[in-house]
Parts: structure tokens; sequence; C-alpha cells
């Protein structure tokens, strides 16, 4: 390869990466409005909408199209991933809310899967709300293992790309999901189902159910959590 190919590919390749950032601007817009981000700061909230766009051209930097994945595919975790940082960064959770998490952990620690909010009520004294909460706010303190999961559902319901090895797990991973949603709560079921499928936000989907944001938000934790727990016991 000659060297003003080389410079031509170069080129091309920097307008691909432009192209794709540009395209999927409104594609972070819409992952930010999906998250529960109970931060009210006009601040605060840009910088969370910034750290989003930051992980866009980060995949947009690493995205190779030669691999199957389609581009929204391939960014979401990082999006979402770059999102979830920068709130652990603004770490929204008092003290009390600490102290909760604690008792929650060691309450989790001791039971065998699957582990609902109900138990957890029943082991810490905390009322279900209590529970809620502080499940709601443990993605600020172990971002990854929620971003694993909720970039698994999202891949596994969202896309079809892949190697047939791979196309052979998300349909294993469909069936348990699948399985799991029918073992959840009805407002939770509709919650979950609305909020992956359909891709509403929180404020869309409290429209829906006639519940309010902080409301659903609750209810997509305690979802999330119960299916987590679910696949944790199909796969143990």
């Amino acid at each position: 390869m000659n060297s003003a190919t080389a410079q031509y590919e170069k080129a091309s390749e920097s307008v691909d990466r432009e192209k794709l950032i540009l395209e999927h601007v409104d594609y972070v817009r819409k992952i930010f409005a999906s998250m529960a981000v109970n931060v009210h700061d006009d601040d605060q909230r840009e910088n969370l909408y910034s750290a989003g766009v930051v992980g866009l051209v980060q995949a947009a930097n690493a995205y190779d199209p030669n691999r199957g994945a389609t581009f929204r595919t391939f960014s979401f975790p990082r999006i979402r991933g770059a999102i979830v940082d920068e709130l652990r960064k603004i770490s929204p959770v008092s003290q009390e809310v600490l102290k909760q998490i604690g008792q929650i952990n060691k309450a989790y620690q001791r039971l065998d899967p699957p582990v609902t909010p109900e138990l957890l009520v029943e082991y810490t004294g905390l009322s279900l709300e209590r529970v809620l909460i502080c499940l709601e706010a443990m993605r600020f303190l172990k971002p990854q293992d929620w971003s694993d999961f909720h970039c698994t559902v999202h891949s596994s319901w969202t896309s079809s790309e892949g190697s047939p090895e791979r196309e052979a797990e998300r349909t294993e991973m469909k069936c348990i999901l699948a399985d799991g949603i029918e073992t959840l709560p009805e407002n939770e079921r509709i919650t979950l189902t609305l909020y992956f499928t359909e891709e509403l936000t929180l404020s869309e989907i409290g429209e829906v159910i006639g519940l309010s944001e902080s409301r659903v938000s609750r209810l997509l934790a305690s979802a999330k959590f119960r299916l987590k727990e679910y696949v944790r016991r199909q796969t143990s």
C-alpha cells in the first residue's frame, strides 16, 4: 500500500467515525433519558450527558463493522457505562442509605438465589420501600455489576447479529429472560418490558401505567434485581 492510499483510507475512516458520532448524538440523549437519574441540577445533568457523548466518541473510535454488530449495539454499553461512571462521581447516596445497603448486602450474602426484595425485607427489618430505594442506589456503588446485566438484557432483546455460537448463547439467554419475566409481579413486568423492548423513558412509562417517575424507577430496580437473581439461579 503506497502512502497516498494509506492517507486516503485514514481520511475515510476519520469521516466514517465523525458520521457515526453525528448520527448517534440523539441516541446518547435517548439512553440518558431512559436511565433512572435522580439528579436535578442542570450543570450536573449536562455533565452526565457530556460523559455519554465521550462514551459515544470512544465507541466510534473503537468500532469495527466487520465484526458483525451494529454500531448502536456496540456503542450502548460504552455510552451507558460512561454516564454511570459520572453518576458514581456525583455519588447521590446518603449516609443513611449507605448504612441500609450494608444491611442488605449482609443479608444477601446469607441467602441462596433467587433472592427477592421481600426476602431482604424479612432479613433486614427494613420496609419494602426502603429496600427498593437501596436497590436503586446500589448502581452507584457497584456500577459494573449492574451495567453488565443491563447490557446483557439489552443485547439479548435488541440484537440479532453475531457468530452462530454467539447467537446460540443469545437465544438461550432470551429463553431464560422470558421465563424470568413471567415470574415478575405485573407492574414490574410491564415496566421492564416497556423499558427494554419499547425503549420508553421512565416518565413515558409512568404515563402509561399511571405512576410517578420515581415510583417507576423503583419498580424497574426491583424488576431488574428479581430478573438478575432468576438468571443467577438458572445459570449457577
